[in-house]
């Protein structure tokens, strides 16, 4: 759904808040409609500010404003029709990421209620350095719709195809030639040519053992979070078997892709086997267009129960087909000079290109700016 498909909506919210008492003009609206446009229009925060930015003269129009708001675009029924609202409460998971407060109209607001709507917002930055197996309930709630906001954006490469292009360094020689001959050796036009760039494939093989399981389900809302972003996302999840579980993330709604997820792992909380699983992977998914090529993050503290020798090949054989190999074991935390400690992790090690942590918030937004950087 492109940005313009959301104009009408912000055009009806004008109309919405103009009937509340408010005095929004046409060039409010406008000036709302362009400000939103150089936003997110799925995401709630952005919605919400520049709105706020933008519709609001006086500050005793806010607490109306924030009621309006709430009734306009997240107090709405399960079977709204308008799939702009939906993908709005939706996408934003609004209950956990932000805080509006229910000001009676007309009631001037203090400056606690005024900044109500960044608590949540601020709060997030407080626990970006706490490790997910520290956090309440709640927290780790609010922080997996946190995670689901994250913009994982893939890496690209440059293909061996090339394409026009209307200014370079490089001549398209055969058009050149083309044009030579139709113009008998006197070209009107220089052609020049560049190589075309494709998204790099991304595969996430997941550990859901019992050892990962205060870290497992935030690492699969981050890989919800890169599926939904990208369609060359392929993800895995493994205990003591491989299970393919990308066409369960390809549902809208987060809550209703974990479920799908979990009932097909058979496996979650159980033991883990490494190497059988990533040989499983090799064999019937390594050298098929998902894994050629392909950046595969592997998400597991090592603690493994199989054979030593059989996870070295099949380490051996996942280096010799993918581009790079990424490993995060939430047991680096934020240690710099991390030391492989686990049997799984030693055997590893040396087909390993770099070691993150996912631990936390910070690590995965630190993990998803290095991810979209390699080349």
């Amino acid at each position: 759904m492109s940005k313009s498909a959301f104009d009408e909506l912000f055009v009806e919210f004008g109309a919405f808040l103009r009937d509340a008492g408010l005095g929004v003009g046409t060039d409010d609206v406008i000036t709302f409609c362009k400000g939103t446009a150089e936003l997110n229009p799925t995401d709630v925060m952005d919605i919400y500010w520049s709105g706020r930015t933008t519709l609001v003269r006086r500050k005793d129009q806010i607490p109306t404003y924030n009621a309006k708001f709430r009734e306009f675009f997240l107090d709405i029924a399960d079977d709204e029709p308008d799939q702009r609202k939906v993908k709005i409460k939706s996408s934003s998971n609004t209950a956990a990421t932000i805080e509006i407060p229910s000001v009676e109209p007309g009631t001037p607001g203090n400056g606690e209620e005024e900044t109500k709507m960044g608590h949540m917002a601020s709060a997030s930055d407080t626990w970006k350095n706490k490790a997910f197996a520290q956090c309440t309930p709640t927290e780790l709630n609010t922080l997996r719709k946190l995670i689901s906001t994250l913009r994982v954006s893939p890496p690209v490469r440059r293909t061996r195809r090339i394409r026009p292009k209307l200014r370079g360094s490089k001549l398209h020689m055969r058009k050149m030639v083309r044009e030579t001959m139709r113009t008998f050796g006197d070209p009107n036009t220089l052609f020049f040519t560049q190589r075309k760039i494709k998204l790099r494939p991304i595969v996430f093989i997941l550990d859901v053992s019992g050892s990962m399981a205060d870290y497992s389900r935030n690492l699969l809302q981050f890989a919800y979070s890169a599926r939904r972003a990208n369609a060359k996302v392929e993800v895995f999840c493994f205990g003591s078997r491989l299970t393919r579980i990308t066409n369960s993330l390809s549902k809208r709604s987060p809550d209703e892709a974990m479920e799908k997820a979990g009932n097909e792992v058979l496996d979650w909380d159980g033991g883990t086997r490494i190497g059988d699983s990533l040989k499983t992977y090799v064999n019937d998914w390594g050298r098929t267009r998902i894994g050629r090529g392909a950046i595969v993050i592997i998400c597991s503290d090592g603690l493994d129960r199989g054979y030593p020798e059989v996870l070295a090949k099949a380490m051996d054989d996942l280096s010799r087909l993918s581009y790079r190999i990424l490993w995060m074991n939430p047991h680096k935390g934020d240690a710099q000079n991390f030391e492989p400690n686990t049997l799984g992790m030693i055997v590893a090690d040396p087909f390993i290109d770099e070691v993150f942590s996912g631990h936390n918030l910070k690590s995965l937004e630190e993990f998803s700016h290095r991810l979209v950087s390699l080349r």
